[in-house]
Parts: structure tokens; C-alpha cells; sequence
């Protein structure tokens, strides 16, 4: 148990540290609000003489006692533990300026290590407070939105703002780059790259079909009855589910066997069970 609570929390403090770099060396000080309360804090430090990282902290304040209500104080500790942590190296480190004045570069790399950061912390347990807190609200109440997308919808208002703020409009639009790269790491980080295909077989040689992919591809296949509305015949029809990189062997056995096989197949972005997520993994 302590050395579950260790690891947790170890993993914690790394993943704060690399979410405090990404802002005060790359979207800090290149004039890019990223969205969430992280881009406000950034967007009112240029207005009033107080350090983005205390800002963070203070802002994110009526949140943890919203999510402190909601969630348990259990939750909400890992969460002000995160918080803390990135506020303090925030302020640390921005003396030290931009890692680069390259604005791409600043953008993609920036980007990448938010998205980490917070991949990192909500798998872990936590959240880096403000949006993610109010995202995994949303997540409550609409599961079928992936976490990603709604950061992207959240931000863009942010950015927005930015935009008037700054009197910019190359900043604002650098920060949308930063915000799509965002999106796309953080499902990448939360889900991995277990996008597969879902392949359902029609075929007089339903058995031997499903006997090649068994042997030959070690994926499991499953017989559904199928009953034609227009021939009025029963057949049998394969089920099976297939990662990208095995799907096209699985199309060239079926060509192979019945040239006359009726094939259909689908994308399948998340599933559960053998070889991919656990049933009872948490639904992040």
C-alpha cells in the first residue's frame, strides 16, 4: 500500500515538474495561453503585477472546494499536492526565460509536454486542477466525449480571449497549434494507439476462415448466426477484431479462401478485454 502511495505520488511531482517547464519555458514567455485556467493566469499576469504560477494556484482555489464537494477530499489532495508543486516551479523557473524564441517550436514542443504532464497526473489519480477538474465534471455527464476533444472546445474560448489580450493574432493562432498538438498527445497519453478494426466475414467457408485467422494470426474470432432476409439461408458470420497493423492479413486469408465473401469493415477506437484495456480500468 505505501509503496503504491509512493509511486503515485512520485509520478506526480515528475509529471508537475514537466508541466511547470512547459509553461514557464515555452508558452509563458512566448505570449501563447495554451486555454484552461493555466492560459487565464498567463493572460491576467500581463495585466496585474503577480507570477503566473501564484496566479495559477490562486485561481484554481474554487475549484478544489467544488471538486473537494464533488470528488472527496481524498481526491483533492493528490490534486492541491499537483497544483502546489506546479505553481512553485513555476515561479521558480521563470526568471530563467524561454527555453527558445522560436514561437513553433515553442508551440510544439510546449504542446507536447503539457499534454504529457497532464496525461501523467490523470492517470495517476490526480489533475492539475482548473479545467481538469471541470472536464472530468463533463466526462460525469458525457462519457462518450473523449477527454482530448473536450480540452479543445474549452480552450478555444481561452485563446480567444488571448487573442484581445495580447493584441496579437500570431500568438493566439500559435496557441491553437499548441492546443491541437495538446489534444491529440492527450488522448494518445490516456488511450494509446489501441485504435483496431472490427472485421464481420460472410462466407460459405466460415470455418476454415476462422481456423486460419486462429492459427495463423493468434486472433480470437467469434460466430454470430446470421440469417439472409433476401436468400432466406442461415449463415455463419465471423466477428473478430483486428489491430491496424494485422487487419490487412486477416483481408488477404479471407481473398484467399472465398473470393465470393461478403466483408465489412469498421474502426474501433477503444476496446475492452484480452490483448487490449482492462474491463476494470478507470474511464479517464
Amino acid at each position: 500500500m505505501k509503496t503504491e502511495i509512493f509511486k503515485k505520488y512520485a509520478i506526480i511531482t515528475i509529471a508537475s515538474f514537466i508541466n511547470a517547464v512547459a509553461i514557464s519555458s515555452f508558452i509563458d514567455p512566448n505570449n501563447m495561453a495554451p486555454g484552461g485556467v493555466s492560459g487565464i493566469a498567463i493572460i491576467i499576469n500581463r495585466f496585474i503585477p503577480v507570477e503566473t504560477g501564484t496566479l495559477i494556484f490562486i485561481l484554481n482555489v474554487p475549484i478544489l472546494l467544488l471538486a473537494i464537494y464533488k470528488f472527496g477530499l481524498r481526491f483533492t489532495i493528490s490534486t492541491i499536492y499537483a497544483i502546489a508543486i506546479i505553481s512553485v516551479i513555476t515561479n521558480i523557473l521563470a526568471p530563467l526565460g524561454a527555453a527558445t524564441d522560436d514561437i513553433l517550436l515553442a508551440a510544439i514542443s510546449g504542446g507536447v509536454l503539457y499534454a504529457l504532464s497532464i496525461g501523467m497526473i490523470m492517470k495517476a489519480g490526480a489533475t492539475t486542477g482548473g479545467m481538469d477538474i471541470i472536464v472530468k465534471f463533463l466526462r460525469l455527464k458525457l462519457p462518450h466525449l473523449k477527454t482530448g476533444a473536450i480540452f479543445f472546445i474549452t480552450d478555444v474560448i481561452v485563446i480567444t480571449l488571448s487573442a484581445f489580450a495580447f493584441r496579437n493574432i500570431d500568438s493566439a493562432l500559435y496557441a491553437g497549434i499548441l492546443v491541437a498538438i495538446n489534444s491529440v498527445m492527450l488522448d494518445l497519453v490516456l488511450y494509446g494507439k489501441d485504435e483496431a478494426k472490427l472485421l464481420y466475414i460472410i462466407s460459405d467457408r466460415s470455418e476454415t476462415i476462422a481456423d486460419r485467422i486462429l492459427k495463423e494470426l493468434d486472433i480470437g474470432v467469434t460466430y454470430l448466426e446470421g440469417h439472409g432476409a433476401y436468400s432466406g439461408k442461415q449463415k455463419r458470420v465471423l466477428m473478430c477484431v483486428a489491430k491496424k497493423r494485422t487487419s490487412p492479413s486477416v483481408e488477404a486469408i479471407v481473398k484467399e479462401e472465398d473470393t465470393d465473401a461478403f466483408l465489412v469493415i469498421t474502426s474501433a477506437t477503444e476496446i475492452f478485454g484480452e490483448g487490449y484495456k482492462s474491463y476494470f480500468s478507470e474511464r479517464i
